[in-house]
């Protein structure tokens, strides 16, 4: 009777610990805050990033900070003026795949994957920020609603330490298709953290067309293509140096 009591309460007390083992845990995890917002009106906005790293405390320094988010067909970075910004150091990114069509509509594009690397903030301690500009796509016309919504999840956070330990509680390595750029000494793993949102998802509102006025629309674009090309081809005559059998009066 009094084994059974004994073991009883060794039991209570190994669940008690573990429980309370993994609270701690799953506090000092959840200090990782991470705050996504789309500045800017229109077509052309910028994706600004904001991570929090307590956990990784003063030892960031010496870290990569990275967020890994994927854009849906709605929204795109643009290779050439990514390419432009990258050269003068105001960001710095990794598109997968790294040929985009920018012509294309919403609903011939596919979803592009973006590696945006952060830089610390230096009014916060353990913190890191990075903004990339980014575009809505052309959609189709709809019924109803003159807005499209296109909703951005909240990225992955990952961080690349080459010479410190990252917590194996709160961090697990990650898969990543892009080279650490902190310090090359030894071999470097990315890890990914478990973190709480500011906020689950951004929203981008694309104005379009209403498919009811889609005969306006081309009846207006037909009469205004004659009207400007009989303007041109008038101006040629008029003012182009040209034989009478080309332009007869």
């Amino acid at each position: 009777m009094a084994g059974g009591r004994r073991r009883g309460q060794a039991l209570l007390g190994a669940g008690l610990a573990a429980l309370l083992c993994g609270l701690h845990v799953q506090a000092a995890c959840q200090d990782a805050t991470v705050t996504q917002e789309l500045l800017k009106e229109g077509f052309h906005r910028d994706l600004l990033v904001k991570v929090e790293l307590s956990a990784v405390g003063e030892g960031a320094g010496g870290c990569t900070v990275a967020a890994r988010t994927r854009l849906p067909p709605g929204i795109y970075v643009d290779p050439y003026e990514l390419a432009s910004l990258q050269q003068h150091n105001l960001t710095k990114a990794v598109l997968i795949p790294d040929v985009i069509d920018v012509e294309a509509p919403e609903y011939l594009a596919t979803n592009l994957l973006v590696l945006l690397y952060m830089e610390p903030d230096p009014g916060c301690s353990g913190c890191f920020r990075a903004a990339l500009p980014v575009h809505g796509r052309y959609h189709r016309p709809a019924e109803e609603s003159e807005e499209a919504l296109v909703v951005l999840k909240s990225p992955e956070v990952l961080v690349c330490c080459c010479d410190n330990r990252l917590s194996a509680e709160c961090w697990k390595p990650a898969e990543v298709e892009a080279p650490c750029s902190g310090k090359n000494v030894g071999p470097c793993q990315w890890y990914s953290i478990t973190h709480k949102l500011a906020y689950e998802e951004s929203i981008l509102q694309v104005p379009v067309g209403l498919r009811q006025h889609s005969s306006l629309v081309c009846v207006v674009t037909l009469l205004a293509t004659v009207l400007c090309s009989s303007l041109i081809l008038a101006a040629v005559c008029k003012y182009g140096h040209f034989s009478p059998v080309t332009c007869s009066e």
